[in-house]
């Protein structure tokens, strides 16, 4: 368990939900219920190939809500919003699973990926192996982790059990510390987050003052306040190799022209 203190940030009380939730589910599916859904699972897909193409690197997220803008997307179909994704460009998929924060839900995941060729990013507060089984048994291919909301023994454990599942996760930062911490745990993909998960502000130079600190043979994701084209080539000639976007999708009337726009490409015919 993570020895992060409650200081009453929302990251805090979204942890704090998470904590009760996945106690309460373990005494319903244990542990080895879940190794055994593993074994059933579909293979993974290579969610590291798939961001380091040449060119703009999308991983376009399927998000209902968040807590600073409320319902996001209503009504939310996580199918035709995944296949309308892959088919304008997108390099993988993330899925909100979180339900009370987020109104996401495993079964999104699953149902998603199903429809699509595409590898899929579990998007959740994921603290405790269990919850990696969990990804995995749903056939995530990877899953995100935050440094701010784990410790270094926790952040190692996670990673190194990911991986030997078949499953390399993507480490979330958002300062020089945690990025110090996520290389020192030996994280391989990096995400900067530009939205401080604490006060929900967004700031886009977060990405630009830590890219020179994210070593080359990482890779390098910024996510979070990425509008246009033109946000997406700055920040690649920069160095990064992909980019996380979801409300910019989300809040589309149609969100694989979103996307397309993003690319700065005409969206694929279905």
């Amino acid at each position: 368990m993570s020895a992060h203190a409650n200081t009453g940030t929302v990251l805090d009380r979204i942890l704090d939900a998470r904590r009760a939730d996945v106690e309460h589910r373990k005494k319903v599916v244990p542990e080895t219920v879940l190794k055994y859904g593993v074994k059933a699972a579909s293979p993974t897909r290579g969610f590291s190939t798939a961001l380091s193409r040449g060119g703009l690197n999308i991983i376009a997220e399927l998000k209902p809500a968040s807590p600073s803008r409320g319902v996001i997307r209503d009504p939310f179909d996580a199918v035709v919003l995944a296949r309308s994704l892959e088919s304008a460009g997108a390099a993988a998929l993330s899925v909100l699973t979180e339900p009370e924060f987020f109104n996401g839900s495993l079964k999104n995941m699953r149902d998603a990926r199903k429809e699509i060729a595409l590898p899929v990013l579990r998007k959740d507060f994921i603290f405790d192996p269990w919850q990696v089984w969990e990804a995995r048994a749903n056939d995530a291919d990877s899953f995100l982790l935050i440094v701010a909301a784990l410790d270094d023994a926790v952040l190692r454990e996670l990673i190194d059990l990911g991986r030997e599942i078949g499953m390399e996760p993507l480490v979330e930062v958002h300062t020089a510390d945690e990025l110090d911490r996520a290389l020192g745990a030996g994280a391989r993909i990096v995400g900067v987050n530009n939205r401080d998960l604490k006060t929900l502000s967004v700031r886009v130079e977060t990405s630009l003052e830590l890219i020179e600190l994210i070593p080359e043979n990482c890779i390098a994701i910024s996510e979070s306040g990425l509008r246009s084209h033109d946000d997406l080539q700055r920040l690649r000639k920069a160095g990064f190799d992909a980019f996380l976007v979801g409300e910019q999708l989300m809040l589309a009337a149609n969100p694989g022209a979103a996307l397309a726009d993003l690319l700065d490409v005409p969206p694929k015919s279905n």
